[in-house]
């Protein structure tokens, strides 16, 4: 039969390394300051008749600080504080 690894590579044990473990290494403070000069970048580059790279540069930014918004604020722990008992009490 043939390789056929290049169709389906989850069917042949390659995974891929996910979003949450690339993105390990950098800051929140980093992965922000990324965004914001990738929204100056492609301003600049629009300014100086680069239009077609300033867009491309300046889409970068909202997956960006998008990312640094999820490692921010999604992987908090649920507050014990606001769990209820299932017993709701009517004042």
């Amino acid at each position: 039969m043939e390789n056929l690894n290049f169709i389906d590579p989850l069917l042949h044990g390659i995974v891929p390394q996910g979003l949450e473990q690339s993105t390990t290494k950098l800051s929140v403070k980093q992965m922000v300051l990324a965004g914001v000069g990738s929204l100056v970048a492609g301003a600049i580059l629009k300014k100086t008749g680069h239009h077609i790279t300033g867009a491309i540069v300046g889409s970068l930014a909202l997956p960006i600080l998008a990312t640094a918004c999820y490692k921010k604020f999604g992987n908090k722990p649920k507050d014990e504080s606001h769990v209820s008992s299932g017993i709701e009490y009517n004042h």
